[in-house]
């Protein structure tokens, strides 16, 4: 800490040396011309260009210096000669530190080094940096240092700017391969008086206006069902959803989730979509539908192979593999006492008997589920929302999309009597009428058309896309335990 202080004292004289000589870096202005990225790309010897960037090296060799900055796109080597600048300039860059912003007016050239650099006929200080860069910060491999600033993380990893650009990319392809299908983006309340389309414990809030709780949602569905019974017949939304439950190494309490219904489709129509969804955007991003999941040294630990056409399995059959082809004919008693004696999953003793076969598949048969896995016709009792199957009426028409172990996006044929739904919902809400969306079955008796719905989990196929081991990796400020003061 001692030495931090003292470099931070250091700049703040550097800071009023810059004073001493006119500069306030805090107020000045510059225009690129182009990224530095940019500069590289479109190179011309002696073409003018205007680059800014982070001062990320500085090597002084007599009267010139060898620097670097860098923005997005990358960086760019600035080459300062005093006879070029002027003899104050010179002495003006020399003094400045790394982390500082710099604005340079030169031509493109390549040194004998074979690099190309900006030969600097004048500059502008634009930002002041007052504490060191993250190399030169003990503790910047800490991981929770890089979640709490991730601002250091972006400046000291490259990999790390990339996955977050990357992810951006992602989703700006998943929007271009909706929109190019017909699909219509929308936006939907957050702030709900009655959470649904899913189970789990919701954020409360309250409006002092109303004078009531309101609830962040923890759904999307619900809302753009009412857009179907509208008219809106493709339709879609990527926004937040907030569940106050567990952190971990898949879950945070915020998350980002893609809805989308299509009328007249069903699970099916949602299987060829999403496949198709997830090659255009591999193909897109990467430029391979093979990816490769390493370790911190590198090695490829897994490779996931996202080339059509996709497994398709049963939820019971893989159920009875992995339990015992005799499953499903055990009483309630005797399927929990084999869960818990053989199997070695902890039951909890409140828990539905459905609850404990869905046990198993979350425990031992989603984690081995590595390439990708259309897992269909769930229990009726896990999806209250979607239609019952012709060809089992204990299961709905429904599919979970696994891939590297985990969950990416479940879909359904979505209920559209009214009547039915109302019973279902009844059944979830254990009788208790306050929980049901009164409005919402309403706009279902007014008529919903057939349709297929899915839900992707945006952070969950990012980890899966981007080779990242937990989803704090690819949520630019994850929610962590407050410090203590």
């Amino acid at each position: 800490m001692e030495d931090t202080n003292q470099l931070i004292e250091q700049r703040r004289a550097n800071l009023a040396a810059l004073a001493e000589a006119g500069i306030d870096p805090f107020a000045n202005k510059f225009t690129p011309s182009e990224t530095c990225g940019a500069a590289k790309a479109n190179y011309e010897e002696e073409r003018l260009v205007a680059v800014a960037g982070r001062l990320v090296s500085k090597r002084e060799m007599g009267k010139t210096i060898f620097a670097h900055i860098k923005d997005t796109s990358g960086s760019i080597q600035l080459f300062i000669r005093k006879n070029d600048v002027g003899e104050e300039a010179f002495k003006i860059f020399k003094g400045l530190d790394l982390a500082d912003f710099v604005g340079a007016n030169g031509a493109l050239f390549t040194t004998k080094t074979g690099e190309i650099s900006v030969k600097v006929t004048d500059y502008v200080v634009l930002a002041k940096s007052l504490r060191p860069p993250p190399d030169k910060w003990h503790g910047l491999a800490d991981q929770e240092l890089r979640y709490r600033q991730r601002y250091l993380d972006l400046i000291a990893n490259d990999k790390v700017r990339d996955t977050f650009l990357k992810r951006s990319t992602i989703i700006r392809e998943i929007r271009n391969f909706l929109n190019e299908r017909g699909y219509v983006e929308v936006e939907t309340p957050i702030m709900q008086a009655i959470p649904g389309g899913a189970a789990a414990r919701p954020f409360v809030t309250h409006h002092n206006t109303f004078g009531r709780d309101f609830f962040m949602r923890i759904a999307l569905e619900l809302y753009l069902k009412r857009l179907l019974v509208g008219g809106i017949d493709r339709v879609f939304e990527i926004g937040r959803n907030f569940r106050n439950e567990g952190i971990s190494r898949r879950h945070n309490p915020e998350f980002t989730m893609l809805e989308a219904y299509e009328a007249y489709g069903d699970y099916e129509t949602m299987m060829e979509l999403l496949q198709s969804m997830i090659c255009h955007v591999s193909e897109k991003v990467l430029g391979t539908m093979v990816i490769e999941q390493k370790d911190e040294e590198g090695n490829v630990t897994k490779t996931i192979d996202l080339t059509p056409d996709w497994r398709r399995a049963k939820y019971k059959d893989l159920v009875r593999e992995k339990a015992g082809n005799d499953w499903f004919e055990l009483t309630t008693e005797q399927r929990r006492a084999r869960a818990t004696e053989e199997l070695k999953i902890e039951v909890d003793p409140e828990e539905a008997d459905f609850e404990v076969t869905n046990a198993v598949f979350e425990k031992l048969i989603e984690p081995t589920l590595i390439q990708p896995t259309f897992v269909t016709h769930l229990p009726k009792e896990l999806v209250p929302l979607a239609k019952l199957s012709p060809e089992d009426p204990d299961c709905v028409e429904v599919f979970e999309c696994c891939i590297n172990g985990q969950e990416i996006a479940p879909a359904y044929t979505e209920q559209n009597n009214p009547i039915e739904q109302r019973e279902r919902l009844e059944q979830q809400a254990g009788g208790e009428q306050q929980k049901l969306d009164e409005d919402f079955l309403v706009a279902l008796e007014h008529g919903m058309p057939p349709a297929g719905g899915i839900g992707i989990g945006i952070d969950r196929l990012c980890i899966m896309l981007l080779g990242q081991e937990s989803i704090r990796d690819v949520i630019l400020f994850p929610q962590l335990k407050p410090r203590e003061e």
